[in-house]
């Protein structure tokens, strides 16, 4: 009997649990929640107590003076009507560095962190549980305890295809931030555009940055004739680093090499192996041209980039692409062929990996980490490389991150099995040029199934990746990023055994309410 009545406590127990879970509407959703029955006013009289989160209580008395217009000022302590940020570095063993509890009751909210990080989060929780009636502010009473799944919650933007701008990607910056989202990959760099300043090789936005019109679809002979360009000056790149860091979020430079690298090759025709001028495509696609990395020259320009790069980004991750290469150049160069004999290059995968392992080195004597996507293991995945074109003798260097967009078991298996950390952005998931519902989003997992136990925290994270071949405009881009980029702040965020597709779509309303208010035509 007394068993059976202490099952029946803990069913009890874990009901109560998870209906408090799920009584507060925030995405992502947290790992612990608890009512507490009672509600505190907010008003232009409540004191905001930073202690040593100062830049966090600014964001905070901002945002609540643009979105509510309500003027908090700042004090030294308050008996109530407050809101305390409370930094506590000794919590970090339970917390992590994002984690955080909200504690808010009629008296005040507190919301403790073991790093200003943590501090952060716990704002935005915040800023989602503020009942507004008019003019009269409300915050209900609840306990939360809070931490991510997963320390890489990446979106990444491509606008080496279609060029976005500044204010763009300072929206797309807030909304990441208030969904805890804290890896901003940026895609520069590709053969149809050049979207970064380089000041010691001008000719890379001059005429990298530009093309005389765009393909319509994949493989069609429809153009839009109208010229398309764009870039950002590196003035511009440290704005928008700087309003990134503001907001908690790492921005991860991609910069285009082996392949991808037609728009560089127009801009200077000696970075290729045929040395001949072309024009930067306008057809969407892979395309042949590729950098010549037997020559000293070109990986002299590479890593000169690449100083420019790492001056601007304090990103401790570069990512190199590294992916859809193809060797039909190499192959007809009697100069690469020669290099690869000489250096018992036994294929042009071998000679992309040893390429990639010198790039990783100078990155790393720089104290900076490797990216690429998972081609760079020397694995074949495409039709347009003979079956021979795979890695025999070369590794590729233990340092680098794989970043799978291909992300079948197996190949994550081998890459984590090796020692390799690994983000996971299995495109048929991830990928926001795709037509696919929000529930596939909500959905997917960073960890495939069956991968074994020992492996699993290899699995650095995930990203959501808005490629950009035909998306030309924010408008085209948002209708595609919204809501979905809410479900993967869940898929990154929260436990799995705490989402509940029901309830994130309840939640959803705080969103559709704001982004319909900023402008931002959102989908479905």
């Amino acid at each position: 009997m007394q068993t059976i009545r202490q099952m029946l406590a803990a069913l009890t127990a874990l009901f109560c649990a998870t209906t408090q879970l799920y009584a507060v509407n925030i995405i992502p959703r947290p790992s612990e929640v608890k009512t507490t029955g009672t509600t505190f006013s907010l008003t232009d009289q409540t004191a905001i107590i930073a202690g040593k989160s100062a830049s966090e209580a600014g964001f905070l008395q901002q945002t609540l003076a643009t979105e509510y217009g309500l003027h908090l000022s700042a004090a030294s302590n308050a008996a109530s009507n407050y809101i305390r940020l409370d930094l506590q570095p000794q919590l970090a063993q339970e917390l992590g560095q994002e984690g955080y509890t909200l504690h808010t009751d009629n008296t005040g909210v507190v919301i403790t962190a073991a790093t200003n990080t943590g501090i952060f989060y716990g704002i935005q929780s915040l800023r989602q549980i503020i009942n507004a009636n008019g003019n009269i502010y409300t915050i209900s009473g609840v306990d939360i305890k809070d931490k991510p799944r997963f320390g890489w919650r990446a979106f990444m933007l491509d606008e080496a295809r279609h060029f976005k701008g500044v204010a763009t990607v300072k929206q797309l910056l807030d909304e990441m931030a208030l969904l805890k989202m804290n890896t901003f990959h940026w895609h520069l760099t590709d053969d149809q555009g050049w979207r970064i300043e380089i000041k010691k090789y001008p000719l890379l936005t001059k005429i990298g940055s530009h093309r005389d019109s765009s393909q319509t679809a994949f493989g069609s002979k429809v153009y839009r004739l109208v010229p398309h360009g764009g870039y950002y000056t590196q003035e511009q790149i440290k704005d928008i680093i700087q309003y990134a860091t503001e907001r908690h979020i790492n921005i991860v430079p991609e910069i285009e090499m082996p392949g991808h690298a037609s728009a560089a090759i127009a801009a200077y025709p000696w970075l290729g192996t045929r040395h001949e001028q072309i024009a930067v495509p306008a057809q969407f696609g892979v395309h042949y041209n590729v950098f010549n990395v037997t020559d000293p020259k070109v990986i002299g320009f590479l890593q000169d980039v690449l100083q420019e790069v790492m001056t601007l980004f304090p990103s401790k991750v570069i990512h190199i692409g590294g992916d859809e290469v193809k060797y039909d150049q190499w192959k007809a160069d009697s100069t690469v062929v020669k290099y690869m004999r000489d250096h018992h290059l036994n294929s042009p995968a071998d000679l992309q990996i040893a390429f990639t392992n010198s790039i990783s080195n100078y990155l790393a004597d720089n104290n900076r980490r490797m990216m690429g996507w998972n081609e760079i293991m020397g694995v074949k995945l495409h039709e347009y490389n003979d079956a021979n074109d795979v890695a025999g003798t070369e590794k590729l260097a233990p340092q680098t991150i794989v970043h799978f967009w291909k992300g079948e078991l197996s190949l994550i298996r081998d890459a984590v099995s090796k020692g390799y950390d690994v983000v996971n952005s299995y495109h048929s998931y991830t990928y926001l040029d795709y037509d696919f519902k929000l529930d596939k989003a909500y959905g997917f997992d960073p960890i495939p199934t069956g991968l074994e136990p020992q492996y699993q925290s290899k699995i650095l994270g995930f990203g959501c990746q808005m490629w950009g071949e035909f998306i030309p405009d924010a408008q085209s881009m948002n209708v595609r990023v919204y809501p979905r980029l809410a479900a993967y702040a869940e898929v990154g965020w929260t436990q799995p055994a705490n989402k509940n597709y029901t309830a994130f779509q309840q939640a959803l309303g705080y969103f559709y309410a704001r982004w319909k208010k900023a402008g931002i035509n959102y989908g479905q």
